[in-house]
């Protein structure tokens, strides 16, 4: 068997990205030859290598296993550093994805985590079984207000149970919900708020998500510099590399969280890099009390500006208009005769 499927297979790695970073971080494995003799440790060099099938394996550095996904160690780092201690608390986590941030967090002893994503069928199925965890899909953060964060809650707790997203709650002709489904007390304020998002500045989210801040509560939101510039900006293969784009992505973001009432407490690099190599940062902030404004409307994501899609009635006409029919043709030409020359001597 492979040895990055291997790893997998036998516990080692949730997913085969996670095995392929553990293969390169050292991975050996031996068999027994008889009763009393083992064979010697062989090193696994790359991914493909054939490992037998009972073969004892040693992973020499099971760091990158720690967690689902190797954002997991990106929030340790940033928990470490700026020593927030999230033990007990009700915690928010924005592009959830697989659940490396929301792993890193129940194994800090978090209460519970409601993630939001815009994704579906990302997160790894023991975070999803996981009863601490409350995964929101196919949800865009930048919008998203506290009335609507409760009323995906409820779907998504209502789902969790086993329920089906057809019989969720009966309407009645006035428009209220049966609320057997009810959301057992949700509070749509958050102690700990953190994300890991890609192909959106965090000046377009932050304004939503730290409405859902309780006063007082901490925010760690990781910063990719290649989402927060222009195209023009970005270097060859998509790194970000000169000093003075970091610092204003810097002080871009500080300025967001000081007109949002957040009080920034901290500025960090990432302890690794991101995936593509780019460097990474996190943002620490701390929430003010009486902050103002937030009763204001959030200001609308622009429209897309897509093609208009044809509906497929219309499309199955316009087929049926070509058809090789009778009827299809009638009242039409014939096909054209192709024009040729005739030599007068020709007979």
């Amino acid at each position: 068997m492979r040895a990055d499927l291997f790893l997998v297979e036998n516990g080692f790695a949730t997913t085969r990205s996670q095995a392929q970073r553990l293969i390169a971080s050292g991975v050996q494995w031996r068999v027994m030859v008889d009763t009393d003799v083992v064979a010697p440790w062989k090193r696994v060099a790359k991914n493909g290598d054939e490992v037998p099938d009972g073969a004892e394996l040693e992973v020499l550095d099971s760091t990158e296993a720690k967690y689902i996904s190797r954002g997991g160690l990106k929030l340790e780092g940033a928990l470490k550093a700026t020593k927030v201690d999230v033990t007990g608390l009700r915690c928010l986590d924005i592009g959830q994805s697989t659940g490396g941030f929301t792993d890193c967090l129940l194994q800090h002893g978090a209460a519970q985590v409601v993630g939001i994503d815009v994704g579906h069928g990302q997160l790894h199925a023991t975070m999803r079984d996981d009863a601490r965890v409350v995964c929101i899909e196919g949800v865009n953060a930048r919008a998203l207000t506290a009335d609507d964060l409760a009323e995906h809650y409820r779907r998504a707790v209502h789902l969790k149970d086993g329920g089906e997203d057809g019989d969720f709650g009966d309407e009645y002709d006035d428009g209220s919900r049966d609320e057997e489904d009810g959301d057992g007390g949700f509070n749509p304020l958050f102690d700990f708020l953190t994300g890991d998002l890609s192909f959106i500045s965090l000046t377009l989210v932050l304004p939503a998500v730290a409405r859902l801040l309780k006063a007082d509560g901490h925010l760690l939101m990781l910063v990719k510099p290649q989402f927060e510039l222009q195209p023009g900006q970005i270097g060859k293969g998509g790194i970000v590399r000169d000093p003075v784009h970091f610092e204003f992505v810097e002080k871009r973001l500080k300025d967001t969280c000081a007109a949002l009432g957040l009080d920034v407490l901290g500025w960090l690099e990432s302890s690794i890099t991101g995936g593509d190599g780019n460097r990474e940062f996190f943002i620490h902030a701390k929430k003010g009390s009486n902050v103002a404004g937030e009763d204001q409307p959030l200001i609308a994501a622009p429209a897309r500006n897509l093609p208009k899609r044809t509906p497929r009635s219309e499309v199955r006409a316009r087929h049926a208009a070509h058809e090789d029919s009778e009827e299809a043709h009638a009242g039409q030409h014939g096909p054209a005769r192709s024009k040729r020359r005739i030599d007068p001597d020709q007979d």
